[in-house]
């Protein structure tokens, strides 16, 4: 708690270079290119970071396949590039994965098609991945015989990437380098709204913790504010040419399908492609794609019924999996971008997830509509640009701001083999213990051995299937701005999305976690997480 209250002292007294609202992915790769290249920034959400739109994704990092049918073709090079560059910068969390879609007779596209289709995203993506392969009736069924075969005349196998982690784990990544770069991020402040007086921006905010209101300086006002950015232009007065529409996706944790380590892809009742995910030791099923007027939004019966509906047709399972199986939900809003009066009524299920980066220059001022994960790294060069032309010129414009050290990576695992690290994981795990924290922790995993050395007991694993250890607690207390128990629970960690809640309510090692984590108010904590889910699961009654 103490980097959260620092940073808010920072923020009531500097005149920053530049503000930004919102810390999902667009803010958050602004603020860490801006941040690293020598800017002086500051960033505001008021939720947590990671708290809305992206920490609802499929967890895929993609180069478009869906938009091969519209035959937007320049975007899916600029996705493919992208996730390109993704997997070469991160590793050991953004990574490969085979994608085995069934193919069923009838469908408004023939298997042929569908099939050369894959081999012009493999050309597309600049043979970056394996190639794709035509599947048999019965390779299919020998490898992944989960699969209901009746009505299909065979299928194939094509690669994308996804996150090993989670979403919101990964966007937290860009804020810690905004913060090591020394940029004033904290979690739960929104903007009450901006006026331009003379050649600044002044950004009245409330802490939504205490309830204090002050006032942020900032020569450049930047409003990724995700499904919000309308709401908060509406606040400060300014015009664009884009704006927002909003569908709808959910997702549902259910217990692990399959053992294979792949995606297994179909279409579902509506035409859209529809995913069974790994998700840790449990599997993610989804998407649904609603139209709905505002970003508030919950899972409904509806929806449910929708996707395991889908999900019992095309698996043969020994029991079809029912409400009763569902570990989590997940449910968030995609902002797509429409321009002008536009409301993309005539093709909703074709609208793309672009993005648009629009610059107000009389008066300074930055709005990003729409995006996705996978083109992360382009938002962030893109603002970077824009901020160069309303005259911000930081000191290292040319200064690499994303992406895995080679030299600390093998530092790190230099020294946990001197250490034997690997000899503590614990039994259950599903993987060594170098490979996880290094994954999820980066340099700053050398600290963690720096602690085991100190106490193998910081090794221990605290809440059994959560594959967390102690020094783990330890990290997100000091350097992860954990400011509510759903912080950890849901967005610096999986737990919540892969463990039911009782099971979470009952683990030995949460009380001494949240200890850990927040001291004297561990109880307070607690109390108000499982408040709050409460609360949750009422409003999508």
């Amino acid at each position: 708690m103490m980097l959260r209250k620092t940073t808010l002292a920072r923020l009531k007294s500097t005149t920053f270079d530049v503000l930004v609202l919102g810390g999902g992915i667009n803010g958050a790769v602004s603020a860490a290119c801006l941040a690293a290249r020598g800017a002086k920034v500051a960033l505001i959400d008021r939720t947590d970071f990671a708290g809305v739109t992206s920490q609802q994704s499929s967890n895929l990092a993609w180069g478009g396949i869906k938009y091969m049918e519209t035959f937007e073709f320049p975007l899916v090079l600029k996705l493919c590039k992208s996730r390109n560059e993704l997997m070469r910068a991160y590793p050991s969390t953004i990574q490969e994965i085979r994608f085995f879609t069934t193919h069923t007779r009838g469908f408004r596209h023939g298997l042929f098609k569908l099939v050369l289709g894959t081999w012009l995203y493999w050309l597309l993506g600049r043979f970056f991945t394996k190639r794709p392969r035509v599947l048999s009736l019965s390779e299919i069924a020998e490898a992944e015989p989960v699969v209901n075969l009746d009505g299909s005349d065979g299928g194939f196998e094509y690669s994308d990437a996804y996150l090993h982690d989670n979403d919101a784990r990964f966007v937290w990544g860009f804020i810690r380098t905004a913060l090591d770069y020394g940029a004033a991020a904290t979690n739960y402040v929104e903007s009450l709204g901006a006026e331009r007086q003379k050649d600044l921006w002044i950004t009245r905010a409330r802490d939504v913790m205490s309830g204090e209101e002050f006032e942020i300086r900032s020569r450049v006002l930047i409003n990724a504010c995700g499904p919000y950015v309308d709401d908060h232009n509406e606040k400060t007065r300014i015009k664009t040419r884009h704006r927002h529409v909003f569908s709808k996706g959910i997702h549902l944790i259910v217990p692990k399908v399959t053992p294979s380590k792949r995606v297994l892809t179909f279409f579902a009742d509506d035409g859209r492609l529809f995913f069974v995910i790994p998700q840790g030791n449990q599997t993610c099923v989804g998407t649904t794609d609603t139209r709905v007027e505002k970003p508030e939004t919950y899972v409904t019966d509806e929806d449910r019924r929708f996707v395991l509906d889908n999900i019992n047709k095309r698996l043969r399972l020994a029991t079809p999996l029912t409400v009763a199986d569902v570990i989590s939900e997940r449910c968030g809003v995609r902002p797509l971008v429409v321009s002008g009066g536009g409301q993309g009524k005539s093709d909703w299920l074709q609208l793309s997830r672009k993005h648009e980066v629009e610059a107000d220059l009389e008066r300074a001022h930055i709005s990003i509509f729409g995006g996705k994960l996978t083109d992360c790294l382009n938002v962030g060069q893109e603002v970077f640009d824009e901020v160069m032309r309303l005259g911000v010129a930081p000191p290292f414009p040319k200064r690499r701001w994303y992406g895995e050290s080679a030299e600390a990576r093998e530092e790190f695992f230099h020294q946990a083999a001197l250490m034997d690290l690997d000899a503590l994981t614990p039994a259950k795990s599903s993987e060594k213990l170098s490979t996880r924290l290094w994954r999820r922790y980066g340099r700053e995993a050398l600290h963690m051995l720096d602690a085991i050395r100190r106490d193998r007991a910081e090794a221990d694993l605290l809440i059994e299937g959560a594959e967390y250890v102690r020094c783990e607690i330890s990290q997100a207390s000091r350097r992860e701005m954990v400011t509510k128990l759903s912080d950890f629970l849901r967005r610096r960690s999986k737990i919540a999305l892969v463990i039911r809640e009782d099971a979470i309510r009952g683990a030995p090692g949460l009380r001494e976690a949240c200890r850990i984590m927040f001291g004297n108010e561990a109880d307070m904590k607690i109390e108000e997480y499982f408040r709050e889910e409460a609360e949750r699961r009422e409003k999508s009654k």
